[in-house]
């Protein structure tokens, strides 16, 4: 199935969200589109690091949301 991943970040005060990262993909079922993302979120250049994040269907239907877990995104990165 195609599926689209957004990652973003969100604010504590009013829980706002900001898209920092939307990419597309190939994926079997919803376990590996989670195991996709989770493998993007470490690797894709973006703007900031992400603390979520939400897969779509093709046709926009929110199959997944869910926060990630920020020490291991940051843990295969380099601190500036």
């Amino acid at each position: 199935m195609k599926i689209v991943i957004e990652f973003y970040r969100t604010r504590n005060s009013d829980d706002a969200h900001a898209v920092v990262g939307r990419e597309t993909a190939q994926a079997a079922n919803l376990n590996h589109a989670i195991e996709i993302a989770r493998l993007l979120a470490k690797t894709l250049n973006m703007p900031q690091r992400p603390d979520a994040m939400t897969i779509a269907d093709a046709k926009g239907a929110t199959l997944y949301s869910g926060v990630l877990a920020t020490e291991a995104i940051n843990e295969e990165r380099p601190t500036p």
